[in-house]
């Protein structure tokens, strides 16, 4: 049953399920914005753009000037390791279009062939983030930054987990964990809008599977409301820093979900204008406007 329940979460969206859109999911990352607590830094602004047009090289370039300039935040290893996990996503195929309209494919155990040596420096990264942000807790339990970037290492490595090792199981424990910081970070900061991506993605996901499966997979703070998920991830589109992008793409998941396809054309079409030079979001938007053009009567509600 609770295997049942964990295939159907990475189907939703994993987060992110992303059917036509599914590849668009290595553009964003579980990577998160900073947001008003987080400290300012060009660097991290201008890894996020490079991540969003999967030029994973220049992203960790950016990176590495942050972390050389500021080594005790914990801020710079998650966005460090969350440019990891995307990379071999990509490089792997895992995030085609294909793979998150398919379940079986999700949950198969079919075997990959992960880097090694990305595998080990991810999890570096995952570790030095975790081990920095624990110490600031220690002093502070409402640090800001220290709370977001927990979330952020726990929810890259929910994805690893799940993606890559194919555990999909072993992976809720990691979503769990990212839940309950995003929660005690919005507790403290509601304005803290990049953090209601973690929330809404959670309330979707519940929200769509079945009765008695949510018996077994529980989430505190989360009720399991589909409509409470979209309306999140509609103020993370608006208001988030780094993750707007990121929030956009999964709206559109949504809504392809929620058989919207027009409202996922709009999406993918300003992502497009945005990000002009992602191949991945020309893509997927030249799919689902070729599907409304051949069925001109879907998704008009």
């Amino acid at each position: 049953m609770l295997k049942k329940a964990s295939v159907c979460i990475y189907r939703a969206v994993t987060v992110s399920e992303r059917r036509s859109v599914g590849r668009l999911f290595l553009l964003c990352v579980f990577a998160l914005p900073l947001c008003a607590a987080a400290p300012p830094s060009g660097e991290i602004d201008e890894a996020f753009t490079r991540m969003y047009n999967t030029d994973f090289p220049a992203a960790h370039m950016h990176i590495d000037r942050y972390v050389s300039a500021q080594p005790s935040d914990p801020f710079g290893y998650a966005v460090r390791a969350s440019a990891y996990l995307f990379s071999e996503l990509d490089r792997l195929g895992i995030l085609e279009s294909e793979f998150f309209a398919d379940d079986k494919r999700i949950a198969a155990k079919k075997k990959l062939q992960p880097d090694p040596e990305v595998g080990n420096k991810f999890q570096q990264a995952v570790s030095d983030s975790q081990s920095r942000a624990t110490t600031l807790l220690a002093a502070n339990a409402s640090d800001q930054n220290a709370l977001f970037s927990m979330a952020i290492a726990q929810g890259v490595l929910m994805d690893y987990t799940a993606l890559v090792e194919k555990r999909q199981l072993s992976s809720l424990s990691s979503a769990r964990r990212a839940n309950s910081y995003a929660q005690q970070l919005l507790k403290i900061n509601p304005q803290f809008y990049d953090a209601y991506l973690t929330t809404g993605i959670n309330e979707y996901l519940l929200g769509s599977l079945p009765f008695f499966v949510k018996w077994f997979v529980h989430f505190d703070g989360v009720d399991g409301s589909k409509n409470t998920g979209i309306e999140n991830l509609k103020l993370v589109s608006r208001s988030g820093r780094y993750l707007r992008p990121f929030a956009k793409i999964l709206l559109a998941i949504c809504y392809l979900r929620e058989k919207q396809p027009r409202e996922t054309q709009k999406l993918l079409a300003s992502l497009n204008s945005e990000f002009p030079a992602n191949p991945l979001i020309r893509k997927e938007l030249a799919k689902v406007s070729a599907d409304l053009n051949h069925s001109p009567g879907a998704g008009a509600r």
